[in-house]
């Protein structure tokens, strides 16, 4: 196999990460570019980025330290998910914080003075998460709050003597409470019955009123207010989708926030005083990272879609014209595709929504990717995927379904693959089979599956439970078995995975009905596997063991071992290389003619 996708496809200028310093006016940027990550600092006066401040391919976030330029920046170097945290002076030197790698490390936040730090971390249990503050000058890290379960902090209090901290019941289900660094003391302050989540959350001016979203006795996420004397929960504004990204300017009640229209965003600019709600335009994608520049009229956020890759975007609040922060030439405009976003009925009726990619080279008829997304809390987007954009250019159609359990449709839908309902997922991806049969440009009998993560379930899935239907399947990552999986993933992550897929004890004769790993005989289709091997989501060993046994019985199978990967493929020259091995096993068994 030697077709090799082109470097300009991932060597792409992209921002992942960026962080405002208001005093110094400033941003700080999370650069990626030509196999290069880099942290750089942008006057927003000049518009130009300084020489970098550190390079790592390992950086995760950035953020200032409140009142100064330092900033805290996150690290995971084996792709392992222990995240570590570390202090970047203004003079360049890094100063490592956390130094416990065995361990996990959300970031929380810098006090208000600028002298500490909290973040979260499962150093007293593996499978639970304690609250900590760490002081900036001395360094030394005290355990503010320890109990078992899942725990982060959100915020710090205006006056500096409390932590907004956020109890995971569930992936789909949180309270907020108050953590008084005084007496040791929680307030929960989000009592309900009914799941309910909080998230992008901002103190008012006078610290007495939380501005968030929330889905609180709705499907969807909307504005709503939080009267901390009261614990009251006021619905603000609410829509037909969900809102995402709130961005709050404090010192006139406005707001910025998107919604979620079907995986694509829809910018909105709401004046809570004057209660008027405007829009503004830009290229198809997903808007994140929203924040107000005050002081200078603005908003900035990051724009990542289909035909742009991510970059920083500006809006002028008086035109509501929005524009690149800075403008860069990109070698790859006017060869990327936008999809059409479609829907098509499943076995049971539902309605199940999916983008749909044409490719621009035309023929009488196309052999197709059915791409699935991971989570499955989660959902595709319309965001540039360079291995897609690049296997459009090469002929192939590529759709990529939201079936069931994704997120973005409202609580109802995501709950309809739960633990024993996990099939009807799967006959998802199958109904949109008969979907391409009407469409008289695709070739159905030259159908690949694509998957990553819980997307590698499902195709390993369908192509062990509906084994005719396939020419060729990927799995990246993918479980092979749930029973397996539930066993060994990170400890901290168990309890959470058996809300969405069940307990060994209690669903494991299911299990063993629907696991792929118990089908692999059924298996027709070539198959295509890649694992990280410091994956700690998914072991490496869930795509091992069904590897091992369609190699027993000669069954066509390739597998990579990414050696210093995680769940995610970060190095460039890793994804360039399993990139090109898709492109290429993807050409031997359905190519374009």
């Amino acid at each position: 196999m030697t077709k090799k996708i082109p470097d300009l496809y991932v060597h792409q200028r992209t921002i992942s990460d960026y962080d405002y310093e208001p005093n110094h006016n400033q941003i700080s940027v999370i650069v990626e570019y030509n196999g290069s990550v880099r942290v750089e600092k942008w006057n927003l006066d000049q518009r130009e980025p300084e020489q970098p401040s550190f390079i790592s391919e390992s950086i995760t976030f950035v953020k200032y330290v409140k009142g100064t330029s330092d900033l805290i920046i996150g690290m995971d170097p084996t792709g392992n998910e222990r995240e570590q945290l570390y202090l970047l002076k203004q003079n360049k030197t890094l100063i490592p914080l956390t130094k416990s790698p065995e361990h996990v490390h959300r970031y929380g936040g810098s006090s208000p003075d600028g002298k500490w730090i909290a973040w979260s971390s499962n150093r007293r249990n593996p499978a639970f998460l304690d609250i900590y503050i760490q002081n900036l000058e001395t360094f030394e890290t005290h355990l503010v709050f320890a109990e078992d379960g899942i725990f982060s902090v959100v915020a710090w209090f205006p006056n500096g003597n409390a932590l907004l901290i956020r109890r995971t019941n569930s992936p789909l289900d949180h309270d907020l409470g108050i953590l008084s660094l005084l007496t040791g003391n929680i307030d929960w302050i989000t009592e309900h019955s009914d799941e309910t989540s909080y998230r992008d959350i901002h103190f008012s001016q006078d610290g007495e009123d939380l501005y968030l979203l929330s889905n609180k006795d709705s499907e969807f996420y909307g504005l709503m207010r939080i009267h901390l004397p009261t614990k009251q929960i006021t619905s603000l504004r609410q829509g037909e989708w969900d809102f995402e990204g709130l961005a709050f300017n404090k010192e006139n009640n406005q707001f910025a926030f998107t919604e979620n229209q079907g995986g694509i965003s829809k910018g909105y600019f709401f004046d809570l005083n004057k209660g008027t709600l405007s829009t503004w335009e830009n290229p198809m994608g997903v808007i994140t990272n929203l924040t107000f520049l005050p002081q200078r009229q603005m908003l900035l956020f990051k724009l990542n879609g289909p035909a742009h890759p991510s970059e920083l975007w500006s809006l002028h609040l008086s035109t509501l014209q929005a524009q690149p922060l800075i403008n860069t030439s990109n070698p790859l405009l006017g060869k990327l595709t936008e999809p059409r976003l479609l829907s098509y009925r499943s076995f049971d009726g539902l309605q199940i929504p999916f983008f749909y990619y044409k490719p621009k080279l035309t023929a009488e008829k196309r052999p197709v990717i059915i791409y699935l997304h991971g989570g499955p809390e989660s959902q595709s987007r319309a965001s540039f995927n360079p291995l897609l954009q690049f296997l459009l250019n090469q002929g192939y159609a590529v759709t990529a379904p939201n079936f069931r359990g994704s997120t973005g449709y409202g609580k109802t839908y995501t709950h309809l693959d739960d633990v024993r309902k996990r099939l009807d997922a799967v006959k998802d991806v199958v109904s949109l089979v008969d979907w391409l049969k009407q469409d008289p440009a695709i070739d159905t009998s030259k159908i690949a599956l694509l998957g990553g993560s819980y997307g590698g379930f499902l195709t390993l899935a369908a192509i062990s439970h509906f084994p005719d239907l396939w020419a060729a399947a990927i799995d990246i990552v993918g479980m092979s078995s749930l029973r397996t999986f539930i066993q060994t993933t990170s400890p901290w992550r168990k309890r959470l995975r058996e809300i969405e897929y069940g307990t060994v004890e209690e669903d494991g004769d299911f299990f063993d009905l629907i696991d792929p790993l118990n089908h692999a005989d059924e298996i027709t289709a070539p198959l295509l596997v890649f694992h990280g091997a410091n994956d700690p989501r998914v072991p490496i060993r869930e795509s091992e063991q069904i590897v091992s046994k369609l190699k027993q019985r000669g069954h066509p199978v390739t597998y990579h071992r990414m050696e210093g990967e995680g769940h995610k493929i970060v190095k460039p020259e890793n994804e360039i290389y399993v990139y090109s091995l898709v492109a290429a096993f993807l050409e031997k068994y359905m190519g374009c003619d």
